[in-house]
C-alpha cells in the first residue's frame, strides 16, 4: 500500500442543488459540472491520476464534525473531552493532522495503537486506553506509560495491573446491563440482554472495588460503550443506558470522569436522518448534569465515516439470467461493513452519464459470494472503466481491510481542502 497526501487546487463554487438532490449530498460532497466532488477534489480526475482502488479522506470534514460535537456539549453545559477512536481509521497522515489540530485526543484499544498514536503526535495525557482480553505483556507495556488514562474491563486485568503498579489512578469499563443496547446488527452488540465479553457488570463491581483497595488503586473514572450507530430514533435507548450507569456511579464517590464511549451514527440510507447533536448532548446532560463529572466521548464512525470514500473502477458489465451485474476492482476485503454488518457504502458514479438509471448488482473482485456492494441499485448506463465512489467508506474500511485473495492493495489519499 502507498499513502499519499494531496492538496488539490480549488475548483469553482458548487452549482445550486437540484430539487431532487440525492440523500447523501452536502456542501462538500456533491456533483459539480457533471463530476462528483469531495471538497475541492474532482474524484473522477483524481482516480484517473492515482489509480483505483483508492481510499480518499477529506480531513477538514473531520475537524468540522469535531467542532459540532464540542459546540453541542458546550451548549448543554457539560465539561467534556473528545477522543477520536483510531480503530475507525488509523491512517498516519490523518492522525498527525488531528494531533496538530488539538481538538481531540486519541482513543486506543491495544498497545500497538498506543505506540502508533504517540508516533503520530498525540501526547500521553491526550490518550485514553480501553482494551479487552489483555495479556500480561499488554499490561506490562501499558504500565510504562503513566500519562495515559487506562480503563480496565475485567477483574483479572485490574488485579494484574495493581500488582505491577500499586497506587495508580485507574478507570473501570463497566457494562450497564438492563437489557438495553443498540448495534444495528447482532455483530455490533456491546450490551443488552445476553452477556457480552465487554466490561464489569454491576454484580461484580464490589469485587473490583476490593481489588483496587488491595493494591492502593484509586478508581477515578468509569467507561462504557453500549452501542453503535445511534441516531435520533435510538435516543430513548441511549438515555436508558446512561441511567443504568448511575447505579455504578453511586458506589464510587471518588469519581471525576465518566466516559460514555462512542456509538454516534451517520446516515447510511435515504431513510436515515442525521443525528441531532443537541438532542444527544441534552440527553447526556439530563443524566450527569450537576454531578461534577467530566464527560468524555470517543466517536470514530461519526467523525470519519462520511469524510471518506473508496474509489473503484468498473471492470465489466454483464447480464446473468435476469440480473445485470457490474464488476468493480474493489472487493469486500477493502470495506467489510457492507458484507459483515449490513451497513452499505452506497455506489455513486464519479462522472454519471446523462441516461435513465437502470438497476445493477455491483460486485467486487474477491472470490466469495458475499463480495457484493449493492443489489438492484440504479445507475445511469455505467460502462467499463467508469469510476464509482463508494461513500461512507471513511470508517472501518482501511483499518479492517485484509489481503484476502491478495486483493488488499489500495492507495490512501488525504485531502486538505
Amino acid at each position: 500500500m502507498s499513502e499519499t497526501e494531496v492538496e488539490l487546487p480549488k475548483t469553482a463554487a458548487a452549482a445550486p442543488a437540484a430539487a431532487t438532490a440525492p440523500w447523501w449530498q452536502r456542501d462538500d460532497l456533491a456533483l459539480r459540472g457533471g463530476h462528483l466532488h469531495l471538497g475541492t477534489a474532482d474524484l473522477e480526475a483524481l482516480a484517473r491520476k492515482i489509480g483505483t482502488p483508492a481510499y480518499v479522506i477529506r480531513a477538514p470534514r473531520v475537524t468540522e464534525k469535531l467542532g459540532q460535537l464540542h459546540r453541542a456539549l458546550d451548549r448543554a453545559g457539560l465539561d467534556h473531552r473528545v477522543y477520536y477512536a483510531i480503530k475507525a481509521n488509523r491512517t498516519p497522515q490523518l492522525l498527525s493532522y488531528l494531533a496538530g489540530q488539538g481538538l481531540c485526543g486519541a482513543d486506543i484499544c491495544s498497545p500497538e495503537e498506543l505506540l502508533h498514536a504517540l508516533s503520530c503526535g498525540f501526547r500521553e495525557e491526550d490518550i485514553s486506553f480501553t482494551g479487552t482480553s489483555l495479556s500480561r505483556a499488554d499490561i506490562e507495556t501499558l504500565a510504562r506509560f503513566e500519562g495515559i488514562a487506562i480503563n480496565f474491563d475485567s477483574l483479572a486485568a485490574l488485579d494484574r495491573f495493581g500488582q505491577i503498579c500499586p497506587g495508580r489512578k485507574v478507570g473501570l469499563r463497566i457494562n450497564p446491563d438492563r437489557g438495553i443496547g443498540y448495534g444495528g446488527s447482532e455483530m455490533l452488540q456491546y450490551s443488552g440482554t445476553a452477556a457480552t465479553k465487554f466490561g464489569i457488570y454491576l454484580d461484580r463491581l464490589p469485587e473490583a472495588i476490593e481489588i483496587a483497595r488491595k493494591h492502593g488503586l484509586t478508581i477515578t473514572r468509569l467507561h462504557f460503550h453500549a452501542g453503535c450507530g445511534y441516531l435520533d430514533r435510538e435516543m430513548t435507548q441511549f438515555a436508558a443506558v446512561l441511567e443504568a450507569s448511575r447505579a455504578f456511579i453511586a458506589q464510587l464517590p471518588g469519581l471525576t470522569d465518566i466516559n460514555i464511549g462512542g456509538g454516534l451514527g451517520v446516515p447510511h440510507r435515504a431513510s436515515d436522518a442525521p443525528l441531532d447533536l443537541d438532542l444527544w448532548a441534552k440527553t447526556i446532560a439530563q443524566a450527569y448534569g450537576g454531578a461534577g463529572l467530566t464527560v468524555s466521548v470517543e466517536p470514530g464512525d461519526f467523525l470519519i465515516k462520511d469524510a471518506g470514500v473508496l474509489l473503484a473502477s468498473v471492470t465489466y458489465r454483464e447480464r446473468r439470467k435476469a440480473v445485470e451485474f457490474l464488476g468493480l476492482d474493489a472487493g469486500f476485503n477493502l470495506a467489510m461493513e457492507p458484507a459483515f454488518y449490513g451497513l452499505p457504502c452506497e455506489p455513486v458514479p464519479a462522472a454519471p452519464r446523462d441516461a435513465a438509471p437502470s438497476p445493477f448488482t455491483l460486485v467486487g473482485n474477491v472470490n466469495e459470494a458475499l463480495d457484493k456492494w449493492a443489489e438492484d441499485h440504479p445507475l445511469p448506463d455505467p460502462q467499463e472503466g467508469d469510476v464509482i465512489a463508494l461513500i461512507n467508506a471513511g470508517g472501518y474500511a482501511a483499518s479492517m481491510r485484509s489481503d484476502h485473495c491478495l486483493r488488499g492493495d489500495a492507495r490512501s489519499v488525504l485531502l486538505l481542502d
